[in-house]
């Protein structure tokens, strides 16, 4: 090979990582393989394993948006009784910004729609596809869709709340601070609500995805920090922590500026659990009845 071509392959792969383009090594993010990884420090765990309640319906693969040929699609977990409103929830699955699907929401949302919520689990553009901010372009289109559905699902389009996990959760949480679709609850599972925060970890994951280090890219990595907009508008917040401090960055002063404007929130830390304690049995459970008391005490 001659020295020009090293001299580029060198300066390519020095800048790329430099900039924080290097994509990260991700493994597939699912129920399943977190439940195999979990299980060796956790013996006592169990995987996920829930009949489809007999009161839902669940439209699967539904297109929500099309973004120049890329079919963007969700599923739709549904009450079959029509005959009131429903209050709807956005859930949005974590991965790094880079891996898991919509699929890994689907135990939630079968309980959630059992319990008289619409919920519509998004899929939504990996950093391997689509930088930031196009994640949240996309789940907000997303609550859009289901809005102009409304009629079809029997929601009640002035009460809907979102929730993610993880990476899910900081964009659950953004979307929910930036108040473009008047959210009206946030559930946080485990989510930084800042990059900028002195207790932030992150770096080649959201590196990746938000098109840079911070040292480089400082105004996205600040853009997209829910804690940048949380003020006297902010909707109630729940947070259901583990005890891996990491994943809580930014959480008490997010809930401080919440409690100086009478606002709900509350947080839970799950006892001795892992990052994902979501994805196992007895910590599903846990998680599930969290949620739906913030849920039927804040939309119902």
């Amino acid at each position: 090979m001659s020295f020009h071509k090293l001299y580029f392959l060198f300066v390519f792969f020095v800048g790329a990582k430099a900039f924080g383009q290097t994509k990260p090594n991700a493994t597939p993010y699912t129920n399943e393989a977190t439940y195999e990884k979990l299980k060796k420090k956790h013996p006592f765990i169990t995987p996920l394993n829930r009949p489809v309640p007999s009161n839902i319906r669940i439209d699967q693969d539904v297109e929500y948006a099309n973004i120049n040929g890329l079919s963007l699609k969700a599923d739709i977990y549904y009450p079959l009784d029509q005959s009131k409103k429903h209050p709807g929830v956005a859930m949005v699955h974590g991965g790094g910004w880079i891996s898991g699907s919509k699929e890994n929401e689907k135990y939630m949302a079968q309980e959630l729609a059992a319990k008289g919520y619409v919920a519509i689990a998004v899929d939504y553009r990996l950093a391997d596809v689509a930088k930031y901010p196009s994640a949240i372009d996309d789940v907000e289109n997303a609550i859009k869709f289901l809005k102009k559905n409304k009629k079809k699902y029997s929601l009640h389009s002035k009460k809907i709340a979102v929730l993610g996990e993880s990476a899910g959760a900081q964009i659950a949480t953004l979307v929910g601070v930036q108040n473009e679709n008047k959210i009206k609850a946030i559930i946080n599972i485990d989510g930084i609500v800042s990059f900028i925060h002195p207790e932030a970890e992150e770096s080649t994951y959201a590196a990746f995805w938000l098109g840079g280090d911070k040292d480089v890219n400082l105004k996205n990595w600040t853009e997209a920090s829910p804690l940048e907009y949380v003020g006297k508008n902010t909707p109630p917040t729940l947070f259901i922590n583990s005890s891996q401090p990491r994943f809580h960055a930014g959480r008490d002063d997010m809930m401080k500026i919440l409690k100086s404007h009478n606002i709900f929130t509350e947080y839970h830390e799950i006892k001795d659990t892992p990052h994902s304690f979501w994805s196992a049995e007895p910590w599903f459970s846990e998680t599930l009845d969290l949620t739906v008391n913030f849920l039927d005490k804040t939309l119902k």
